[in-house]
């Protein structure tokens, strides 16, 4: 049998079992497993496929790597088959020679997988917090500690509640895989270029419609990918040269969908698969988790579409006439089969609230089902089709699934250590308490934080290091889970790292930084509505509904007035005084005082009654020359 064969075939069987794991079907016959032992198969699986499997980067597995890969099967066989043995190790709360040879030897695994498909960026974090952990009692200052030897150090990351087997690889097991192939399936059925379609039909024929075709679509594919700089590489395949035939310059197109494909990633209810994360680490109903995070991630696209659409009138760009887009009758008649299993799922997740597990892998049969209603065979999901699928699933996950085990080992770590402590402690010092200044130090270690990580491993750095700070000084868990990963995943396309910008100038041929600066003017809202929700907690729904509809209103204003402001156009082609007003207003009205609200206010309606006096006193002027 051929290598690809037999990982194709362990592929298929690892859905499988999480599908057992999933519908605890062991229960069902009388098979009480522990939680640790069904995972721990999970990362035989993982380990097994690492093994069979080309690393991204193109590199081959040699014995080099295969070495590390095959030493950390024992560990793994260990918890899944052994786990009454390795019980007796929670009586004393360290490990034995046997023990530490199992831990570290996975340890060892799971970083060499983490390399393979992250480059260095993570495996060095990873070795520098377990190694400080270590030595804590020889380091200075802040990272000074206890220190723990390897006995009890291993036993923090392999037996406690808290490492390898914890909660973000049991979300990696459960809800990851079965969003992935949701995802795979609902793209082999056809599902992406109908939802780019309908995004066509209602935007295309609007100012700078192209760019806003690009946004929405970029935002959906960008929710359920789970990866901006994977969704800038294929949808970007299609809006980038899309948007630079009508006009676009190449380095504002490549702007345009790496900002917009970083924006699916704050966008419920999926959140590329950050959400469910979250949901089980702040012990939050999905659903709340959903609705909370709604508000600030429809600001940030407001603030996208709103300096597409001032800046195409600025530009006069072209409109796309409707004769030249799919007509919403054709789309509903061939596409109403794609609504369906997303309608399912969002009833089984909001209305019957299943778990998210459940409710996705209940909702696949009927995506199959309805494929078959499809008047293009080509989109019938026969078996071939789901077999490619879930195949390519698999190895998607496989990034997800090393990083959320070894991530595991860093919170087995400093949840021994209390280092995420101390850390939030120093930050909290340096502010002098002051919560403006402490949510820009946070927001900055997040932004560094989160360079070159994907999304999943990004969220959980900065949950573990940075968020604790703002909770410590009564921030709520869901705003300052929120905050951290809005600034931590700017990096995306914020030079100098930007893995989004770098994708997307691989399609457009524009240069980085020329794109990147670009993306940081139109995401700009990356970086304030985090302030805004956590200073004004009413864009969380949290407060009476006066309070929310207000603030919500409010701050859409201050949005659409940051894009006009950053595009240059509102009511008439602005000068710099007047964008100066309408971006400094926009910012005042996000601050925390009743006052600086109202000098927002201010500024904002000063701005827009210039531009309206000088707009009637040009269209008199023009009377008169005409007369």
């Amino acid at each position: 049998m051929k290598t690809k064969q037999l990982r194709e075939i362990i592929s298929i069987a690892f859905f499988v079992y999480c599908v057992v794991v999933i519908l605890k079907l062991p229960f069902y016959f009388g098979a009480y497993l522990a939680t640790p032992q069904l995972l721990a198969g999970g990362l035989l699986f993982t380990l097994l496929l690492h093994l069979l499997t080309e690393a991204p980067r193109g590199k081959a597995t040699r014995w080099i790597d295969a070495l590390p890969l095959g030493l950390g099967l024992p560990g793994a066989i260990f918890i899944a088959f052994f786990y009454n043995e390795a019980l007796d190790y929670e009586a004393y709360g360290f490990l034995d020679a046997k023990g530490i040879a199992l831990a570290f030897s996975l340890a060892v695994a799971l970083i060499t997988m983490v390399y393979r498909r992250t480059a260095w960026a993570m495996p060095a974090l990873i070795v520098v917090l377990l190694s400080i952990v270590r030595f804590q009692d020889h380091l200075p200052g802040l990272l000074h500690g206890v220190g723990y030897d390897f006995s009890r150090l291993g036993y923090s990351f392999y037996m406690g509640t808290h490492g390898i087997f914890g909660v973000p690889f049991k979300v990696a097991c459960t809800i990851l895989i079965s969003f992935i192939v949701f995802g795979r399936l609902f793209q082999a059925a056809g599902g992406g270029t109908w939802f780019l379609n309908l995004a066509a039909w209602l935007l295309g024929s609007t100012r700078g419609g192209m760019a806003k075709v690009a946004v929405m679509a970029s935002a959906f594919f960008g929710m359920i990918s789970g990866s901006p700089s994977a969704n800038t590489a294929s949808t970007g395949a299609i809006t980038i040269p899309m948007m630079i035939r009508t006009g676009y310059k190449p380095s504002l197109a490549g702007a345009i969908e790496a900002v917009a494909s970083t924006g699916g990633q704050f966008m419920p209810p999926v959140m590329g698969a950050i959400i469910f994360i979250m949901a089980e680490w702040l012990e939050i109903p999905y659903s709340s988790v959903a609705f909370m995070a709604a508000l600030p991630a429809i600001l940030y696209y407001i603030i996208v579409f709103s300096t597409i659409h001032f800046e195409a009138l600025e530009m006069n760009r072209p409109v796309i006439a409707r004769t030249e887009v799919i007509p919403f009758s054709q789309l509903l008649k061939h596409g109403w089969i794609y609504v369906v299993p997303l309608a399912a799922l969002i009833v089984f997740l909001l209305v019957l609230k299943y778990d998210p597990e459940q409710s996705v892998l209940f909702s696949i049969p009927i995506l199959i089902a309805s494929s078959f209603l499809s008047t293009d065979k080509e989109n019938r999901l026969n078996l071939a089709r789901i077999y490619t699928s879930v195949v390519a699933g698999a190895e998607t996950w496989l990034t997800v699934g090393a990083v959320t085990a070894a991530v595991g080992m860093v919170i087995g770590a400093l949840t021994l250590s209390g280092l995420g402590v101390k850390i939030s402690g120093f930050l909290i010092d340096m502010s002098g308490e002051n919560l403006t200044l402490l949510l820009a130090m946070v927001g900055l270690a997040s932004f560094m934080l989160g360079m070159g990580l994907d999304s999943i491993p990004c969220y959980i750095t900065v949950a573990i290091l940075t968020a604790p700070a703002l909770m410590k000084v009564g921030v709520s868990g869901i705003a300052a889970h929120l905050f951290v990963i809005y600034w931590g995943l700017a990096s995306f396309f914020t030079p100098p790292v930007c893995i989004a910008v770098y994708v997307a100038c691989g399609i457009s041929g524009a240069g980085v930084w020329e794109t990147g600066w670009k993306a940081v003017r139109l995401g700009i809202g990356v970086f304030l509505i985090p302030f805004a929700f956590v200073l004004h907690p009413a864009l969380l729904l949290k407060g009476s509904a006066g309070q929310v509809i207000m603030t919500g209103i409010i701050a859409t204003g201050a949005a659409i007035a940051i894009g006009c402001g950053i595009a240059g156009y509102c009511l008439k082609r602005l000068n710099w005084v007047q964008r100066f007003m309408l971006i400094v207003g926009a910012i005042s009205m996000i601050l925390p005082r009743y006052q600086t609200v109202a000098i927002g206010l201010i500024l904002v309606a000063a701005s827009l009654l210039w531009q309206w006096l000088q707009k009637r006193q040009g269209t008199s002027i023009a009377e008169i020359k005409v007369s």
